[in-house]
């Protein structure tokens, strides 16, 4: 067993220790703890380099969010149409309510804690999210006209309903504190009387409208109402035990004023759902609209302070800032991690966590966006660490662990009952489905947290102890052959119908992960017992198999037909162990991805973002920019919501970090400024990007080069920057204004010696551009998000 420092009674300062320096070290980017943007101080000016560093320009983020404010002058048929909301629970949409006849509009009511427990029925069935409701707003007249703005910068729907008898004014936020949905609506003229009617949905696993379910399950017991004064409670049993509320009442306002609350208390041991419910409406009755909004609006305004992203492309600008409101409106740290359709559950046969794929790229963007608050995957991965010990069979759990495909929000997997969930299986049995590297690939996730914070905490209670259980679980399996190499039996590549031994799914995270074991064990300052077993690893273990058409899915199983995921690839993207930056590996990049996106059929949404981001990392901007147009003209909806037979999130999710990759990479212990730029971007801002390292990074190109790069130190780690500016004579100064030395490591690359807290302004000598952080000149005829026309 590891020797273990014991864990201290006050957090411990980040080491400067930093695992950095091998492509093994390598991803995306993270924000922890994130800082809002220094203000001005005395003294600084734009024109004045290394003086108080960037100077944010009046409303520049106001700017930017007004314009990517999705507007809806078309009434919205169904959820990928649709506005949203929602606070990473209680999540709503508003679109036409279907054959009412233009008579109502439909109001979903939906919460990602609510769900089953029966395990006994499996992931999808047993443990699946349950279906809530919706409220139904019924109108006197037809409804013939809508003028609504999805208000991005306050998280809040504002418009105006107009029927052939009158109109409504509408104004509608999920508070992003309280479990409270609140409508406020003024009618007027013949709508008075336009009024509010829930309908309970049937608490079944939406999976039964698309696959037959395990035999003797059944839908829950009807719901109940129960009315307490003024609130309408509707208490919905469980079969397994406990039992959700949805309540809401009606509170006048000033003139015809009216505003709906709605708020759903899930199960709870530590209480009654029912009184949790009543307390939240109560405090709420007693404020305004508006009062209970401050609150709110305030939150989010500093949210999207916490950095800044400005591009050419106003269209793409536009769909990058509804990521940033969508990802906060679906995740928190202390949230469940994300199912597939995030808070908003509709018709889907994927109602549960799924870990293959979805999982990782939701959660991408939150690192180089410096919002690190929303990271739920490393809280949750260490909260339930002992469902993951239970994933695997009973021979295996005394060293090691796995998570399944699909599990519920406290990781669980439930039985393996047909249709209803996936184990994580036994390597060499093709029954159950030996998909192993689930847990690997998700731990990935955790160390980008931890590179773009180095919080040792992370490093030290979290990632290496559950990483060390998923690669022993590896371990047990590997064989040495003929070859004198170590060989994997057969192991299941996630999305593709054939798999063999030796699946490049499972070698290239087998690698990974034994590289950032022996790295932590450095920087923890461990002796760790199986240390020579993980270098023998790295030493003797297979290469990954290839055919002239680049990476196969396994040994005799090359990728023969179309294949929406990149489990194959890897190691080229996201852990970059095998780089554009190796020459001997560009062939082998370039035919895979030239292969794999050669194949039209099977091709979905996240094909096109896992392209891009590996045409980023080959330095070719335009290509990235193509696939990220193939993406949005194809697959992403109206509302910027994506499907494939349901409602799922992580592809517009992903798309954002495709776009971070073109503008910063930070992989393999260097900062690349500007890495992968299209010719026509001439004009980009970005500010306080945390990357890798710890770092904050904000830098603009105007007139096609470079002008100047921030470098900011929280952790005090070695710091490389490939700074992209146009000469390779530059200057580096401190945030007072003095010089600072720096040593050029290559070409366009220095190394600066940065203590935690101190920052770096690099410009071209004798240049002293202005640094202010503002938008880039807006395209007017670029795309407008909702259905504007």
């Amino acid at each position: 067993m590891p020797s273990r420092p014991p864990s201290p009674s006050t957090p411990r300062p980040p080491s400067r220790r930093a695992v950095l320096g091998t492509a093994g070290a390598a991803a995306t980017a993270g924000a922890a703890g994130a800082l809002l943007p220094s203000p001005a101080r005395a003294g600084d000016t734009p024109d004045r380099p290394g003086r108080g560093g960037p100077v944010p320009a009046p409303e520049a983020w106001s700017s930017v969010l007004d314009d990517a404010d999705p507007v809806w002058r078309r009434l919205p048929e169904a959820w990928y149409e649709a506005p949203f909301l929602g606070n990473a629970r209680l999540g709503t949409t508003l679109y036409a309510e279907p054959e009412a006849e233009g008579r109502a509009l439909r109001l979903t009511v939906q919460h990602s804690e609510v769900q089953d427990n029966r395990p006994e029925f499996g992931a999808l069935f047993g443990l699946a999210r349950l279906p809530i409701g919706h409220f139904t707003l019924e109108t006197a007249g037809r409804i013939t006209d809508v003028d609504w703005r999805l208000r991005l910068q306050e998280a809040e729907l504002t418009g105006t309903i107009t029927t052939s008898e009158g109109h409504i004014g509408i104004r509608a936020a999920v508070h992003t504190s309280r479990p409270l949905l609140a409508v406020a609506l003024v009618p007027a003229g013949g709508e008075h009387d336009c009024s509010w009617r829930f309908h309970p949905a049937e608490a079944v696993s939406p999976r039964v409208a698309f696959k037959e379910p395990p035999e003797g399950y059944t839908a829950n017991p009807p719901a109940r109402t129960e009315h307490h004064g003024d609130v309408t409670a509707v208490v919905q049993p469980l079969h397994g035990g406990g039992h959700h509320v949805s309540a809401w009442q009606e509170v006048e306002g000033r003139g015809a004023s009216r505003t709906l609350h709605v708020t759903v208390a899930p199960s709870d041991a530590s209480g009654s759902p029912v009184a949790t419910a009543l307390a939240t409406l109560r405090k709420a009755a007693h404020l305004s609209y508006e009062a209970l909004m401050r609150a709110h609006r305030s939150w989010w305004r500093a949210y999207y302070r916490k950095s800044f992203l400005s591009v050419p492309d106003t269209g793409l600008q536009r769909f990058y800032w509804i990521q940033l409101y969508k990802v906060a409106s679906a995740a928190r740290a202390d949230a469940p991690v994300m199912a597939t359709c995030g808070p908003w559950l509709e018709p889907t046969p994927w109602p549960a966590t799924w870990w293959n794929l979805n999982v990782q790229l939701e959660y991408w963007l939150i690192h180089g966006s410096n919002h690190l608050e929303l990271d739920a995957v490393t809280r949750a991965l260490g909260a339930f660490r002992d469902e993951l010990t239970r994933a695997v069979a009973p021979a295996y759990r005394g060293d090691s662990a796995g998570i399944p495909r699909t599990t519920d929000a406290r990781l669980r997997g439930g039985a393996r009952a047909e249709n209803a969930g996936y184990g994580v299986g036994v390597p060499g049995q093709a029954e159950p489905t030996p998909e192993v590297g689930n847990l690997t690939w998700a731990l990935h996730n955790v160390w980008l947290s931890y590179r773009h914070t180095m919080d040792e905490g992370i490093l030290r209670d979290t990632l290496f102890p559950l990483l060390r259980r998923a690669v022993s679980y590896y371990l047990h399996f590997l064989e040495p052959r003929a070859d004198g190499r170590l060989h994997l039996p057969l192991t299941f590549s996630p999305e593709y119908p054939r798999s063999g031994p030796d699946c490049n799914y499972d070698l290239m995270l087998l690698r990974w992960g034994c590289r950032t074991l022996l790295d932590a064990t450095r920087v923890l300052g461990l002796d760790d017992e199986l240390a020579p077993r993980w270098r023998e690893v790295l030493h003797r273990l297979t290469p990954c198999p290839r055919d002239e058409n680049g990476f196969m899915i396994a040994e005799g199983v090359p990728l023969a037909e179309s294949h929406r995921h990149y489990s194959h690839l890897l190691a080229v993207y996201p852990l970059y162990e095998v780089t554009w930056e190796q020459p001997e590996h560009r062939e082998v990049i370039e035919t895979s991805l030239r292969h794999w996106v050669g194949f039209e059929g099977a091709l979905q949404g996240y094909t096109f973002t896992g392209a891009a981001s590996m045409a980023a990392q080959m330095g070719r901007g335009e290509q990235a920019l193509e696939h990220l147009g193939q993406l949005l003209e194809r697959f992403i909806q109206p509302n910027t919501m994506y499907k494939e037979s349901g409602p799922v999130i992580e592809t517009p999710l992903s798309a954002a970090q495709s776009l971070h990759d073109m503008l910063c990479q930070s992989w393999g212990g260097v900062i690349r400024v500007f890495p992968a730029v299209p010719r026509s971007w001439r004009e980009i801002t970005v500010h306080d990007f945390r990357t890798q390292g710890a770092f904050l990074l904000s830098a603009v190109r105007r007139e096609g080069r470079t002008r100047w790069v921030r470098v900011r130190s929280e952790a005090g780690a070695p710091c490389v920057v490939r700074h992209s500016l146009p000469d390779e004579d530059i200057e580096v100064r401190d945030g007072h204004g003095g010089q600072l030395p720096h040593e050029q490591v290559a070409p366009g690359t220095v190394r600066l010696r940065l203590r935690r807290g101190e920052e770096a302004v690099l410009t071209v000598r004798g240049e002293r551009p202005g640094m202010t952080v503002e938008p880039v000149t807006p395209d007017p005829g670029a795309r407008k998000w909702g259905l504007p026309g």
